[in-house]
């Protein structure tokens, strides 16, 4: 089970060097950064585009893509290093490549005349083409295409003329080859350079989809002409409004016949032609920045309300399917195009524009487009990290937003290191490939002091002292590291034999600084003497070392990483390497000891993998594969020691959680366990076997506080732990949506609800944030948090928001209705777009009374009640925080979704999401907070805990496990059964046993023998087995329970509720017990039977995506073992049939095969079974689990899932066999209903 979870990315921008780096086919679009390929594909759901999948294959810059028309699922890529690769999009994976050519493949596309076949050319030709597959495999050269007089910048292949291709030159002309006719080559040259040997190169180029000959070519300055390839005839210039104006891109809209539109290369403006006009008919001003490309997606997103059927969409109400498209005036409908258009622009942004409804679907911007080489929180500040890139800028980002706030000027060069001042000075020092180290003062924007010490050489590392805010030191190619104070005086000149890459201050002596140099040598020097020699030299790597870090909270304690790909961890006080950490298997860059655990030591490499380590033996706790490229930087923040932000070559941030390495703790501070238990010394926690400790700060504080408060401090002390150790750097800022809850339910439960609430909310920033998402033009999501500052500044936001759009003539809807105070029109214009944050905000505005209601009065019913009218807009507000608590849950955002339901007092629900998001500990914390209300649903998520400690293998034998296990269950009520049922489970030897049996209040292993026998001779079914399974002899109960089950399967009447609890109570028998041979029948009898009920509650649970793998595993398991149970491999498949028959409708996707009824046998049998199966009896638990970053793509191993066959994208959990894997999200669902693995080898499954 993999211990670090990938909880939010960062991705790049997209690069301004290529023409052709964006391209979309059907319900897809793709960008390139400099070395990635993103990939976006359409969620039918929400009508919105989600990050699929990152490809990161290419070492070199990539030069071009290219989506094949004929198949959506293959695209190719060219590189600078010669490499033509062809990707599979679906399984995310490498289909061919071609690694032989010569010359760069400048540009390159599919032929469309051929079926599998990609063209490509160097910057003069020739023209080589690929074949991928069939009979003439292999690369031709065109026969034509050739010795070109000028550099080419792009070319065309006609979509219906077959073998027609056209090229686009840097002097401005084109070159049209077709065959059979005579090849034209440069003609078509703008007039104004007619001769002279000026450039004016092709920035465009596009066949008209609707005629063989005409085609649109743009030049830079030049601008955009109509001309026909046949006769070389120009037929129309378009003529720009200014001189100044040039075009960087253009494209056809294929949804508007005779409709273009181009994009500005100085700034970013769209404009919108029709080829009928000269002049454009409109221009819209996108942003500051110039245009790179621009697509246009041939099948634009549908909106909810247009072409679908009720009977495909069973998402929207039937009141927003009544809902009629706002009707357009006729300049209007002839001015917007419908469709998107995917924009990037110089500066690396990304985004996704509706031209119909003239905004932006998504605007990713300010993306870094290179690799990036560190990244660091901001001292005072967990949410702020800034990026150091080889693009030249540092810039700022809100790690729970996942936007960037501020960016540094540019034009640096390479900036490798980055170090924030100390505390709040609101500084960063940069260091640089040519240009020396820099101050860049964030707030003000502006570079405040520069060093050039060393001259013109590479400055690999700059770190400023947090103990004294004065110093700065760098270390160069240049041998020297050098210490200077921030004015620019220098202190000392450190000369090392070669190159220094790396220094760090320790941070316990402000004196002492290490360095790492290619020398192969540690060195740690002492700033307070006058000497330039170091205090110590530590060797023992075998190639360069690069950075070198002091351990938090070991006095003493350093590490380094080296080229020889291993980590060494130096003690200066016994001058000695104590510990030698190998398994990288390429050098090693980022490196980062853990705040809070001292013997936690997490370390990049070049080897694209993040290992975590436990530094006392040496061992490797975890190996993260997601990055796609080198990983340089890894950093946390001290008030956050479990999230990590960790970044690549891949030029992506990713954030980390790292609380599962932590479990024990976790569980420690929810059982209410002593302080000794939770926090210790760094003495105690350094040695071997330790259970993990808190020896940091933050935690030291925490126990201060809480040492101060009176009364029962519990949920204060759950409310602290949990923002510290709390992994989803959104989840702290989340309930920023409990702010809603203000006006409704009673002021008892708000205090509760609150209290629950502000678990994971900081207030104090929401105003800040709101204005700078209104600076950055993003409305919905200032105003959507808005009324958590005040209902008076959301109504301010709101008319600002009105005046805005009444001035640019949009949505006019929107004021109107406000104004009119109509709010079910208004919402349901809102959920009908898929915006559902807004129709949350009408709902609640409206539920508060914040809107002027105005109630049509009919003479006959003007007594149209205020309650009737409270009670409609209430329905509507749940409705509404419903709708967007599942878009956050299917976004993989558990927690948002909970927070959802908490605004508007479900909180079933917001407990069931938690529970459903695996978010287990913060389940029971904000259960606990909840008290009365939230019980049932705390009570199953400290069962799922408990299993979770009993079942990890490496310490529950360990009293501490056990008993922790035993702590949890006792928080509960009713709980002997859970207790019996983790006395049973327990291994160890019978003394063990037995004081777990005294903790459980549970009688002795001889005397549940004993009583076994005696409730045997009455007759008593459940108590005979459960005290078998107590005493020493538990496999007697397996017989004497499945004969009862076989038994009851075979009358026509039995129920799920009657033999599921003699089930599961027999599944807890201990695993060596189970595994005799002596068993073997009972064991596969049990493993069927429960197989078959796990089918049934996965149908109880709509868990659709496990239901035909439980059937299978059961018909499988019944074939090959020989067994006498009253179940029949013809009987299962007709149940799974009429399940899939009857159930077709709620869970088949958009696309799938037309809706057959099903038959009335299938009904029937649908109909027994549900009469069998009952309600969940726990509400809101139903449906199935999405676990935090199950959207995020991963680059490790692409694992197929051994239940589906398809890949899985998301956390992955591998089985005990070490090979088969399956999704962490069905691996949890499967734990629920059947507790025994899919391979059904009788071991159990611990995905928790």
């Amino acid at each position: 089970m993999s211990q670090v979870r990938q909880v939010g990315l960062l991705a790049a921008g997209c690069q301004p060097w290529n023409k052709d780096v964006c391209a979309a086919n059907g319900d897809r679009f793709a960008y390139c950064a400099t070395l990635a390929i993103y990939i976006y594909q359409l969620d039918h759901r929400y009508n919105e585009f989600k990050l699929h999948a990152i490809m990161s294959e290419h070492k070199k810059t990539i030069t071009a893509i290219s989506w094949c028309p004929h198949n959506p699922d293959l695209f190719a890529s060219g590189s600078t290093d010669n490499l033509v690769i062809i990707w599979n999009v679906a399984e995310q994976k490498v289909i061919a490549k071609l690694d032989s050519i010569k010359g760069v493949p400048a540009s390159l596309s599919w032929c469309w005349n051929a079926d599998d076949a990609v063209a490509f050319v160097s910057h003069r030709g020739p023209l080589f083409i690929w074949t991928i597959s069939g009979p003439d495999t292999g690369v031709t050269v065109h026969k034509e295409a050739h010795s070109f007089l000028s550099d080419i910048c792009m070319f065309r292949w006609h979509t219906q003329k077959k073998g027609k291709v056209v090229f686009g030159h840097i002097d401005g002309s084109l070159s049209i080859f077709q065959p059979g006719n005579k090849s034209q080559k440069h003609v078509l040259r703008p007039e104004s350079l007619e001769g002279t040997d000026e450039e004016d190169p092709v920035t465009a180029l596009e066949w008209d989809p609707l005629s063989t000959d005409y085609l649109l070519m743009a030049n830079l300055h030049y601008g955009i002409r109509l001309v026909d390839s046949e006769s070389l005839y120009c037929i129309t210039t378009f003529n720009f409004p200014s001189a100044a104006a040039s075009v960087q891109c253009l494209s056809w809209v294929p949804s508007a016949p005779g409709m273009f539109i181009t994009g500005d290369s100085q700034v970013g403006v769209l404009r919108i032609w029709n080829v009928s006009k000269t002049t454009p008919i409109d221009n819209f001003k996108l942003k500051k920045t110039g245009f790179h490309c621009l697509h246009v997606l041939s099948s634009p997103p549908r909106k909810k309300f247009s072409i679908q059927s009720p009977t495909k969409n069973h998402y929207t109400s039937s009141t927003s399917e009544a809902v009629p498209p706002p009707a357009l005036t006729q300049n209007q409908a002839f001015s917007l195009p419908p469709g998107h258009a995917v924009c990037c622009f110089l500066d690396g942004g990304v985004g996704l524009y509706d031209m119909g409804a003239r905004k932006w679907d998504f605007l990713r911007d300010l993306g870094h487009v290179e690799t990036i080489f560190d990244c660091k929180f901001k001292p005072d500040d967990p949410n702020l990290l800034a990026t150091a890139s080889f693009d030249g800028t540092i810039k700022v980002w809100d790690i729970n937003t996942l936007t960037a706030v501020y960016t540094s000027p540019g034009n640096e060069g390479v900036i490798y290191s980055l170090s924030w001042a100390p505390g709040d000075l609101n500084c960063i020092a940069g260091a640089t490939s040519r240009n020396g180290a820099f101050i860049w003062d964030v707030k003000k924007g502006k570079m405040v002091q520069r060093f050039n010490e060393h001259g013109k050489n590479g400055i690999f590392c700059i770190a400023w002292s947090h103990k004294d805010s004065k110093r700065i030191a760098t270390c160069s190619g240049d041998g020297f590291c050098i210490i200077r104070t921030i004015d620019g005086k220098v202190l000392h000149k450190y000369k090392h034999p070669a190159a220094v890459f790396g220094c760090d201050w320790s941070q316990n002596n402000k004196d002492m600084i290490a360095t790492g140099c290619e020398d192969k040598n540690v060195r740690v020097y002492y700033v307070a003497t006058s000497s330039d020699q170091p205090l110590k030299v530590f060797s023992g790597h075998t190639a360069k070392v690069f950075h070198v870090r002091w351990s938090p909270l070991r006095e003493g304690i350093l590490c380094s990483g080296s080229d020889d790909g291993s980590v060494r961890i130096w003690d200066y006080t016994q001058d000695a390497c104590i510990n030698i950490l190998s398994g990288h298997t390429a050098p090693v860059r980022g490196l980062m000891w853990n705040t809070e655990i001292p013997y936690l030591l997490i370390s990049g490499s070049w080897d694209y993998t993040i290992k975590v380590w436990d530094t006392r033996e040496g061992i490797c706790l975890d190996t993260v594969y997601d990055h796609g490229a080198d990983v340089y930087g890894l950093t946390c923040h001290p008030s956050r020691p479990f999230t990590m932000a960790s970044c690549s070559r891949d030029s992506t941030v990713r954030l980390w959680s790292l609380t599962p390495l932590i479990t024990p703790l976790q569980i420690n501070i929810l059982a209410d366990r002593a302080w000794e238990e939770i926090i210790g010394n760094t003495d105690y926690a350094v040695e071997k076997g330790s259970p993990p400790l808190l020896c940091g700060k933050v935690s030291r504080d925490i126990k201060q506080e809480i040492e101060k408060l009176t009364g029962n401090p519990r949920v204060k002390k759950l409310r602290w732990f949990s923002e510290c150790l709390s992994s989803e750097a959104q989840e702290l800022t989340t309930v920023k949506m409990s702010k809603f809850g203000g006006g409704i339910g009673a002021p008892t439960k708000e205090e509760r609800l609150k209290e629950a609430a502000e678990i994971h909310l900081r207030l104090g920033q929401i105003q800040r944030y709101c204005e700078l998402m209104v600076e950055l033009g993003e409305w919905d999501k200032a105003l959507s948090i808005a009324p958590g500052v005040s209902v008076k500044y959301w109504k301010k936001l709101m008319q600002r928001r009105a005046d805005q759009l009444i001035q640019e003539d949009k949505d006019d809807v929107i004021p109107y209705c406000i104004a009119i105070g109509d709010v079910k029109k208004l919402v349901n214009f809102f959920t009908s777009r898929g915006q559902l944050k807004e129709a949350l905000l009408v709902a609640q505005a409206a539920c508060e009374g914040n809107m002027q209601t105005l109630h049509v009065s009919t003479p006959n019913l003007s007594s149209y009640s205020d309650d009737i009218y409270k009670e409609d807009v209430n329905e509507l507000l749940h409705k509404v925080s419903k709708e967007l608590a599942e878009w956050y849950f299917q976004d993989g955002r558990a927690v948002l979704a909970a927070c959802c339901h908490l605004a508007v007092d479900n909180i079933e629900l917001a407990m069931a999401y938690l529970i459903r998001g695996n978010e287990l500990e913060l389940a029971v914390c904000v259960g606990t907070v909840l008290g009365e209300s939230a019980a049932p649903a705390t009570h199953y998520a400290l069962e799922l805990l408990a299993k979770k400690c009993m079942m990890i293998p490496t310490c529950f034998p360990s009293a501490g496990y056990r008993n922790l296990a035993a702590d949890l269950l006792l928080m509960t009520p009713d709980n002997e059964l859970q207790l019996v049922k983790l006395c049973a489970y327990y291994q160890g030897c019978t003394e063990e046993i037995n004081d777990l049996h005294e903790k459980c209040k549970l009688p002795t292993v001889e005397e549940c023998l004993h009583l076994a026998e005696t409730a045997r001779a009455d007759g008593n079914l459940f108590e005979t087995i459960k005290y078998y399974l107590l005493s020493q002899e538990p496999e007697k109960a397996l017989p004497i329970g499945i004969a009862f089950i076989k038994e009851y399967i075979s009358s026509s009447d039995w129920t799920l509720d009657t033999i599921y609890p003699v089930l599961d109570l027999l599944s807890y028998i201990r695993t060596e017990n189970l595994v005799l041979h002596t068993c073997t029948e009972a064991r596969n009898e049990l493993l069927i039977l429960y197989g078959y009920v796990g089918a049934l509650l996965a149908i109880r649970r709509q868990y659709h995506s496990i239901v035909p793998a439980l059937y299978e595993y059961t018909s499988q398991l019944l074939k090959r073992r020989e067994v006498s149970v009253p179940l029949k491999i013809e009987h299962l498949s007709e149940e799974l049939d009429a399940w899939r028959a009857c159930t077709q409708s709620t869970n088949r996707s958009t696309e799938d095969s037309p809706y057959t009824p099903p038959s009335d046998s299938q009904r029937l049998a649908y109909a027994t079974l549900l009469k069998r199966i009952k309600e969940e009896p726990l509400k809101g638990i139903t449906g199935p689990d999405y676990v935090t970053g199950s959207n995020l793509p991963s680059h490790s191993d692409i694992h197929i899932s051994c239940l589906t066959g398809l890949k899985i994208q998301g956390p992955v959990f591998v089985l005990e066999d070490g090979k088969s894997a399956i999704s962490l999200n069905d691996a949890l669902m499967w734990a629920k209903v059947n507790p025994f693995s899919p391979l059904g080898t009788g071991v159990r499954l611990n995905p928790f």
